[in-house]
């Protein structure tokens, strides 16, 4: 059974950090991509960032600059460093994994909230 495990979500001032983090299990094709998507009250959900197999990377440009994703292949796990949190930010952050067989996972989403 699939399983992402989400955590490291909450409230935080404007300025601070929060990291979250994913650990994927039950995965048994090889995972291309792990990332992070938002979605904040009434918008649509969108890619903040995301980390190939290979290490590249595609960040949103809201966040460049502020937001560093990083993977642990060995622990099929992905982490999404958020510093100078702004209030836009807050929304639920979803963990997404894409294998190269083409399925796709998600996690349940975790909530960051910043308030100002």
């Amino acid at each position: 059974q699939v399983q992402l495990v989400e955590s490291g979500g909450g409230l935080v001032q404007a300025g601070g950090s929060l990291r979250l983090s994913c650990a994927a299990s039950g995965i048994i094709f090889s995972i291309n991509v792990m990332g992070w998507y938002r979605q904040a009250p009434g918008k649509q959900r969108e890619l903040v960032a995301r980390i190939f197999s290979g290490g590249s990377t595609n960040y949103v440009d809201s966040v460049k600059g502020r937001f560093t994703i990083s993977r642990d292949n060995a622990k099929n796990t992905v982490y999404l460093q958020m510093n100078s949190l702004k209030p836009e930010d807050t929304a639920v952050y979803y963990c997404h994994v894409g294998t190269a067989r083409g399925y796709n996972y998600w996690g349940q989403g975790t909530q960051v909230t910043v308030s100002s």
